[in-house]
């Protein structure tokens, strides 16, 4: 069934175009690479938190679905919360060394804390 939602199309202006195709803004996203290839970074960040320290794990490719596991897995392992989205993981906290741990056993094996 086509999805025909008036509220996808807000802003819209009329079209006399049969071949009109509505474009969302939706980006695809890109294929996660295997584990073993992922460049992923481990730094502390404190900037614009309020001077609390967080682990930041960049550079992962893949899709929202597979960084949010990840982030998932880091932060039970942690026991602490935290947050995954656009590319970055936020641990709560100076978890480096565990992080990196946690990365190398799950088979990330080019993570490195910078």
């Amino acid at each position: 069934m086509k999805n025909n939602d008036w509220k996808d199309r807000l802003g819209v202006m009329y079209s006399t175009n049969p071949d009109f195709q509505y474009n969302t803004g939706d980006k695809e996203e890109k294929d996660t690479l295997p584990k073993e290839k992922q460049l992923l970074r481990i730094s502390l960040d404190k900037r614009n938190r309020g001077g609390k320290a967080v682990t930041l794990i960049t550079g992962f490719t893949g899709t929202g679905e597979d960084l949010a596991t990840l982030g998932k897995l880091l932060k039970v392992k942690c026991g602490v919360g935290g947050s995954a989205k656009e590319g970055e993981i936020i641990v709560q906290g100076d978890h480096r060394q565990k992080v990196l741990e946690i990365l190398q056993k799950e088979g990330y094996t080019k993570s490195r804390i910078i």
